[in-house]
This record gives structure tokens, C-alpha cells and sequence, in this order.
């Protein structure tokens, strides 16, 4: 599944409701049939991985950060490295001097814009999660450091339920079903090409991005 719109539109509000960082106060978010709003918080969490625009890493060893993607329990070596292969960056880690035991430093100021992206990807692939959230993952990215993020994302969705945030709609022409959000409302949906021949909001979109006109 994809969300698109104008920014403020309430693309990041859908994914903010089904992670609870806010409960609805009309209407109820369902997953599976079962109201959110009557899950643990903590059981709900442990199906949700999300990558979003500006991930948040610590001043601590690459392996650490991965780790800190499922912190109710202790994460093994083997799937630490697991997660990273992938996200697309087992190879740079290992290719460090200290691998896995490389402190990132503060912010992960280390690592390029792109590393940091496929390390926040195997944070969230290291619970395994059934449903993975991408929050505009690759909009702040340069134009090949998003095609080496990308191709870590589209492995990463395989198997899995996926909602998508996407700026770039190139990023997201494959998805099942895309969502076209103006002000909080969800105004088409359909496929890529569904959508781009409906010339409604979508087809301008896409056309302002140098799409078909």
C-alpha cells in the first residue's frame, strides 16, 4: 500500500494512528479485524517496523543500533547480522575497522546519509515484523544513494505487509493499491496506471514530477 499527497495532507498521520502515538477520537483503526485501541501497546508494536525520512541513531557500536530494534529481548549476534545483509549493508559494516563494534559517534555522524538509511532498515527488519512502515524513507537522499536504499527496501518488503509514504512516485509505482490523500481524505486509489489515466490529483502529481502528461 502507498500514501500520497500534498505535504500536511496526513500521509504521516495514518501511520502515527496505527503505531498509537495517538488514539482516534472518532472512528476506530483496525488491524486484522481487531480495534487497535484493544491490543497491548507493546504487543501491537512488536508487528510494526518502521523506517522513516530522518532515523534516529545513537552514539553507540553499529551492532547496538540494529539491536535497539527490539529491545524486549536479547538480540543474537547472528540475527543482528542477518538483519543488516538485508538491509544491503552487511558488507560496508564488516569492511570497517572495528565491524560490528564500530561506534557510530553522536547522530550517527559517521555514516553517509544512505548508510544510515539501510542501518535504520535492519533496525526495523530485526524483530521481523509482519507489517514495515516507510515514512518517506528515501526523500532526503541524493539521487544514488536513494537507488542503493531502494533496492535495501524493495528486499525488505518481500513477504511482509507494507504501507509506503512516498514523495517520489517512482518509488512507489509497483504498490498493490495507491491512496491519494488531500486534506486527511482519500480521494482515489487504485493502481499506478489506474491512477495515472484517471487524470485526477495523482496524474498531476506524477506530471509535475516530469511523469506522462
Amino acid at each position: 500500500i502507498a500514501l500520497v499527497g500534498s505535504s500536511g495532507c496526513g500521509k504521516s498521520t495514518v501511520i502515527q494512528l496505527l503505531e498509537r502515538f495517538y488514539d482516534t477520537k472518532d472512528g476506530a483503526v483496525h488491524v486484522d479485524g481487531t480495534a487497535i485501541k484493544e491490543m497491548a501497546m507493546a504487543d501491537l508494536r512488536s508487528h510494526l517496523g518502521i523506517v522513516s525520512q530522518e532515523p534516529n541513531l545513537f552514539d553507540r557500536t553499529v551492532g547496538e543500533n540494529i539491536a535497539y530494534g527490539d529491545n524486549s529481548r536479547i538480540v543474537t549476534q547472528g540475527e543482528i547480522e542477518e538483519a543488516a545483509k538485508q538491509a544491503n549493508i552487511h558488507n560496508f559494516i564488516v569492511s570497517l575497522p572495528l565491524g560490528y563494534n564500530t561506534s557510530l559517534g553522536e547522530r550517527g555522524t559517521q555514516l553517509s546519509g544512505g548508510q544510515k538509511q539501510r542501518v535504520a532498515i535492519a533496525r526495523a527488519l530485526v524483530r521481523n515484523p509482519e507489517v514495515l512502515l516507510l515514512d518517506e524513507a528515501t526523500s532526503a537522499l541524493d539521487t544514488e544513494s536513494e537507488k542503493v536504499v531502494q533496492e535495501a527496501l524493495d528486499k525488505a518488503k518481500s513477504g511482509r505487509t507494507c504501507i509506503t509514504i512516498a514523495h517520489r512516485l517512482s518509488t512507489i509505482q509497483d504498490a498493490d493499491v495507491i491512496y491519494v490523500i488531500n486534506e486527511g481524505v482519500v480521494i482515489e486509489a487504485g493502481t499506478h496506471s489506474e491512477l495515472v489515466n484517471s487524470r485526477g490529483l495523482y496524474h498531476s502529481l506524477y506530471s509535475l514530477q516530469g511523469g506522462r502528461k
